[in-house]
């Protein structure tokens, strides 16, 4: 965990980090200017939390405490931004950090998070995927990418003030519009046990994940862990989604 937070941007580009594991000693400017297809924004969207990075953690001797809803979070702070030094390397959720990628490092959100991000200074905006840590020179509030500080106006300033805001996408696009009568509808069963108050904390924590109804039902002395109901694509489309994240078993039941 400890070596996944110090792969990103931790101090930031007019701080002197030792070289370390990077092939540079300070973070520099690319040698190119980012494409007009680097400079497309992400569009907000709901991701499980990565499986990396998003425990709570010390480091240079405070504790970090990870938050554990972005919706409502606001801040105003210094933004700082991390270059080619970086480029390449392990970001603090497993994935590669890409200078011409629109992300960010932040101490204490969920990593995933979608952040716009706001230079109070010319009140240009951009919006970045928040999955990295850091920064943590000084009281800065966010780590940019290059072409995230580029968008902002910020490279030769070097930080700005900035103000940056969640992004969540409304959960109802997750949700089917109204079925006709005829079409079938299905709940997604994870898992069933005795214990029902352990099936009932998985139910809201997956109800958060995923943004989806989830809930219990009895079932011969068991009690079944449910998602849905949903229309048959949906229903499709959200197994593959478990799967891919770990989930084993889990199997579709056609609504009575």
């Amino acid at each position: 965990m400890l070596l996944g937070l110090l792969h990103g941007c931790s101090l930031g580009p007019s701080a002197e980090p030792n070289a370390g594991r990077y092939s540079q000693k300070y973070d520099s400017i690319p040698s190119r200017l980012p494409s007009p297809e680097e400079l497309q924004e992400p569009l907000p969207k709901t991701e499980p939390p990565s499986r990396q990075g998003n425990r709570d953690y010390q480091l240079f001797g405070q504790t970090w405490s990870i938050i554990p809803d972005a919706r409502g979070y606001k801040a105003t702070g210094t933004a700082s931004w991390y270059g080619e030094k970086f480029h390449g390397h392990l970001t603090s959720n497993g994935e590669t950090y890409d200078m011409y990628a629109m992300s960010a490092a932040h101490k204490t959100l969920p990593l995933p998070t979608y952040v716009r991000v706001t230079n109070l200074a010319n009140q240009r905006s951009v919006v970045v995927r928040v999955n990295d840590r850091g920064p943590f020179h000084g009281n800065r509030l966010i780590d940019l990418s290059y072409v995230a500080a580029y968008k902002l106006d910020m490279l030769r300033s070097g930080t700005a003030e900035v103000m940056i805001e969640a992004l969540h996408p409304d959960a109802d696009q997750l949700i089917t519009p109204p079925l006709a009568a005829a079409e079938p509808r299905y709940y997604i069963q994870i898992h069933a046990s005795s214990d029902l108050q352990r099936l009932q904390q998985e139910a809201h924590r997956l109800a958060e994940i995923y943004h989806v109804p989830a809930t219990t039902q009895a079932n011969s002395g068991l009690h079944r862990l449910l998602l849905g109901p949903f229309g048959e694509a949906q229903a499709a489309e959200l197994i593959e989604r478990l799967k891919a994240d770990g989930f084993r078993g889990v199997f579709r039941l056609q609504v009575p």
